[in-house]
């Protein structure tokens, strides 16, 4: 399959892929909107597992088939009671999937050798171009590890609470929010490390534990009330951990799908947080500012007092 059939069937993947959100959006097209996005998504494995640059396609197969028998059998066993659970278990593997991609991308990433013949000025202009584009790739492999470690663990969590396997409440730790901000500023700095010295794999290391850490306690700090706008949340999370693996694999299908998975997950958490009367911002930075506060305001009005009898006589008279 050549290179140009391989873009003409990612534009025609990714244009289904916006017709079925378009049909998502309403009951009556809801099933044409789920079809668009089987077909689009038949298109895009057999353009990607077939084009020029594929690699180990007998291995790929093997594998889709081993994970669809087991989907297809554990779908077929969920009630749609479950379905939540499901899909959170489900936006887990996405996130360890990213965070597999970007750890594969950093061991196997080559940086072009010089061509020979050039001068001083281009050889300097040459290296130049190559550390710019290396240092953009350790950005994008580094964003997409802590991408994915958050959603990965951030989800196992959401299916745990929605299973009952984890309890439901939400975990008030001593500085919570000081922990979150920490564990943010720190991934902020080792990402700097990193970028200074991209031979020197620990800063990814230990962000990928922070950011594991950081996912379970967004999330674990969450009520059981809120999961149905965290679990979309995470499907936001999860769209942007595969636009950033697209991103690492060069693929532009896969960011613009992640992308469009990312900005309607985020859009349908607004959304169910102004239904539920939630604040966005506090859902999904774990709960912040819901500290139960005690009311102040004190009741007004004439204090009256009655007894049993008196009621009861009340009671008797007919209304009006």
């Amino acid at each position: 399959m050549s290179e140009g059939f391989v873009q003409a069937a990612y534009i025609v993947a990714a244009l289904l892929f916006i017709m079925s959100l378009a049909g998502l959006s309403k009951h009556e097209t809801a099933k044409a909107g789920c079809w668009y996005g089987i077909i689009g998504m038949g298109i895009a494995l057999v353009a990607t597992i077939f084009g020029p640059k594929s690699e180990g396609t007998l291995w790929i197969i093997i594998a889709m088939v081993i994970g669809g028998a087991i989907g297809i059998q554990r779908a077929l066993k969920v009630e749609m009671t479950e379905m939540p659970e499901l899909v959170a278990i489900l936006h887990s593997f996405v996130g360890l999937a990213a965070v597999l991609v970007g750890y594969n991308s950093y061991g196997l990433h080559d940086i072009p050798t010089m061509p020979g013949g050039l001068s001083d000025a281009e050889q300097v202009k040459f290296l130049a171009e190559q550390a710019a584009l290396a240092s953009v790739h350790n950005v994008e492999v580094f964003l997409g590890i802590f991408i994915g470690a958050v959603t990965f663990t951030g989800s196992v969590v959401a299916f745990g609470k929605l299973s009952g396997k984890i309890n439901s409440k939400a975990l008030m730790l001593p500085h919570r929010h000081k922990l979150n901000l920490a564990a943010l500023v720190v991934s902020a700095l080792l990402m700097v490390s990193f970028l200074n010295n991209p031979d020197n794999i620990f800063p990814v290391l230990l962000m990928t534990v922070i950011a594991l850490a950081f996912g379970w306690h967004l999330v674990a700090s969450i009520g059981g009330a809120d999961m149905p706008v965290v679990v979309s949340m995470l499907n936001s999370y999860s769209g942007w951990a595969a636009a950033a693996a697209g991103f690492m694999l060069s693929n532009d299908l896969l960011i613009v799908t992640g992308a469009l998975v990312g900005s309607s997950g985020a859009i349908l958490s607004y959304i169910m947080c102004k239904a539920m009367n939630r604040s966005f911002i506090s859902v999904i930075a774990g709960g912040f500012g819901n500290d139960v506060q005690v009311s102040s305001d004190t009741e007004q009005g004439e204090h009256r007092e009655t007894t049993a009898e008196e009621v009861a006589e009340l009671l008797k008279i007919p209304a009006l």
